[in-house]
């Protein structure tokens, strides 16, 4: 199957066709990174930013936890390892089960666009490992101008935005808010989220007390029918102009969500707010020494409390609530010099993360802990240059940056910890001809534990954390080309890369479960975009990687890597002309074959899915989608479900974790005014 696949790509990719217009297309590849644009007004269905990604970039894989507030796989890895940000801005999320990924807190009605950086080739951000994944939310325009969308679905869902922008010569304004709900979405079967765990239930074996503690994780029959989420959001931006060459941008964003379930899990949010402060000066041309100077400041913070009160076991023993809270400050300096024919930038980068959490309810044991994360800093300082310069055909970019962290904990029994680190990186195309080019880099990032790996202890009083564990380093080699034609293009990019002391996750541990490992990870992704005529064109990607560990855990045998998705495939057959637009996607992925059994990993069969979406512009400013996703109402998973995460599990003989499908058929239509 792979192999077929991946031939048939190349060989259709290559073939040449008349000189035609391209229609312009919502993602483009650039030599290495891929940006998708206008993703307020494409992604319509749905306020899920990592559910966009995924159909958008063949590397990225969603982690699949609920109707919203989905994570993302980025070249086999997750959490810490991908570098996400909002208009420079860093938003972590609290929950230390990954409820509240830095995705859920920015929405797509409020997205512009959006570039993701495969590999470390990134100094100007703290922990790019796997990849940068940038955000650029709307700008205000100085036209009175905005927009308003009606949007309903399957499964109740309803969701209303609106967005306004307006000024003059020298000060802009934009507004925009949104709110969307939805009940429990149905998998391909029909079944509801409470439908899925009580199934689980019944086909486990366990018996005696690990049944009724299974059983406890069900829904209560008041609250089987409840809504999935309920989410609101906020943006304001200001942009002021006092001269010619300068340019203030204040901004704030917020964002409330309640009552957000998450079956897999034993636990749901009883809410998720969050905001995000950023202030920005900017500077062109200051003299010789600085063609631009950019000087930011932003403050995030989120709170959310994770609660057992939906489900069973909430009466008996009693509800156990877990609330956590993180707060993230950072500063940016950033300076950039024409030196030549070459571009110097020079900057320093500081900031600090806080993450504090505690237990609290009456069905905690006597003897639990009062705090899950206490009090814990992450303090860092860098500095980062990079360079950039062409050589007749070739251009060069490097870049090098040091960082200095101390991460200290409220607790006095608990070992702080200093990390000092160099990541570089060297990255150069070779133009061979206006069509062809060739391109090789080559980088090291690092990025230090998180206080959850470091510290965290869980409710019996088990410290899964491990103090003292060394920062994560990625040696990667890149390589590939790019042949642009007259009717599209073709992408081909090759990937290894080497971690040492790489952070996983030991299931056979109960005390200090995450330790460093070395592994590797390498793959190939191709993707491109061919013109059939006129108004028709094919956006195509694939992507395949394989991960494995140096050798096995201790008392294990399995070296497979988790979370390394198999082989997966997006085509899109695109239909434009100046009054309407259609699209037919499929997204296929091979079955799991390669997986960490021994840490939680299961099999997990192929899947295709086709997706459909029509959009007609009418009169006076308005237009009209309908999209129906998964036509064929297809039973599948895209998620596994490795033991980094807390996981609904029966411990019963042969029991695998609870597999969290996909939506089944969904259907949905969007009424848009813009003025």
């Amino acid at each position: 199957m792979r192999k077929s696949i991946l031939l048939s790509l190349i060989a259709s990719s290559l073939v040449m066709a008349e000189t035609v217009e391209l229609n312009e297309v919502s993602v483009e590849a650039e030599i290495n990174s891929v940006k998708i644009n206008d993703l307020s007004g494409e992604e319509l269905k749905s306020a899920d930013l990592a559910d966009s990604l995924m159909r958008s970039v063949p590397s990225i894989t969603v982690v699949r936890r609920s109707g919203i507030a989905n994570d993302i796989i980025l070249r086999g890895q997750k959490k810490d390892n991908i570098n996400i940000l909002m208009d420079g801005t860093k938003t972590y999320g609290a929950c230390v089960n990954r409820m509240d990924p830095p995705t859920s807190h920015i929405l797509t009605n409020n997205i512009e666009s959006v570039k993701v950086t495969e590999g470390p080739f990134d100094v100007e951000n703290m922990g790019t490992l796997s990849g940068l994944v940038e955000v650029k939310t709307k700008r205000p325009v100085e036209e009175f101008s905005g927009e308003v969308n009606l949007n309903a679905g399957s499964w109740n869902y309803k969701k209303i935005a609106a967005t306004v922008s307006a000024g003059y010569d020298k000060f802009r304004l934009l507004l925009s808010a949104s709110k969307e709900s939805s009940d429990q979405y149905k998998d391909g079967d029909g079944n509801t989220f409470a439908d899925q765990i009580d199934n689980y239930i019944a086909n486990s074996t366990a018996t005696g007390p690990a049944l009724v503690a299974l059983q406890g994780t069900a829904f209560q029959d008041q609250y089987r029918e409840m809504k999935a989420y309920d989410k609101k959001s906020f943006m304001a931006k200001v942009y002021f102009n006092p001269t010619d060459n300068q340019e203030l941008r204040i901004s704030y964003t917020a964002n409330r969500s309640d009552d957000v379930l998450y079956p897999s899990s034993k636990m749901d949010a009883m809410y998720d707010d969050s905001n995000i402060y950023n202030f920005e000066y900017v500077i062109h041309n200051l003299g010789s020494l600085s063609k631009q100077l950019d000087f930011q400041v932003y403050h995030s913070d989120v709170d959310h409390p994770m609660s057992t009160r939906y489900r069973v076991a909430s009466a008996v023993p009693g509800e156990r609530v877990n609330h956590l809270t993180t707060d993230m400050d950072g500063a940016k300096l950033k300076n950039m010099l024409e030196l030549g024919s070459a571009e110097l930038t020079i900057g320093l980068d500081a900031s600090r993360r806080n993450w504090d959490g505690r237990y609290y309810g009456a069905g905690l044991p006597a003897m639990a802990p009062e705090k899950s994360l206490d009090d814990v800093d992450t303090d860092n300082m860098a500095i980062f240059t990079k360079y950039e310069q062409s050589f007749g055909a070739f251009d060069v970019e490097m870049g090098v940056r040091y960082d200095d962290t101390q991460i200290s904990t409220g607790t006095g029994s608990a070992q702080d910890n200093d990390y000092s680190s160099l990541s570089a990186y060297a990255f150069t195309t070779y133009n061979a001809d206006a069509g062809m080019e060739y391109f090789v880099g080559a980088g090291k990032s690092v990025r230090v534990p998180d206080a959850r790996e470091l510290y965290f202890v869980n409710a019996m009083n088990g410290q899964t954390g491990t103090p003292t564990l060394d920062q994560v380093k990625n040696y990667e080699i890149d390589l590939g080309f790019k042949k642009q034609y007259a009717g599209g293009f073709v992408k081909t990019k090759i990937f290894y890369s080497w971690l040492k002391d790489y952070i996983y996750y030991n299931s056979d541990k109960t005390v200090n479960a995450f330790e460093n490992i070395d592994a590797t990870i390498y793959g190939i992704s191709l993707n491109g975009s061919h013109t059939l005529n006129d108004v028709t064109y094919v956006d195509y990607g694939i992507a395949y990687q394989r991960g494995q560990k140096d050798d096995a855990l201790n008392g294990q045998s399995d070296k497979d890597l988790a979370e390394i998705p198999p082989l997966k495939l997006n085509v899109a057959l695109n239909y434009d002309t100046d009054m309407t637009s259609s699209k037919v996607e499929l997204i296929a992925a091979d079955r799991w074959s390669k997986y960490d059994e021994d840490n939680g990993e299961q099999a997990i069969s192929g899947y295709a899915v086709v997706n459909l979406k029509w959009n007609r512009d009418l009169t006076n400013g308005f237009d009209i989608t309908l999209g129906m996703d998964n036509i064929f109402d297809h039973t599948y998973a895209v998620t596994n479900t490795y033991q980094d995460l807390t996981l609904l599990t029966s411990g019963g003989a042969g029991d695998e974790i609870i597999l969290l499908n996909e939506p089944g058929r969904y259907v949905y239509i969007n009424a848009r005014y813009k003025f």
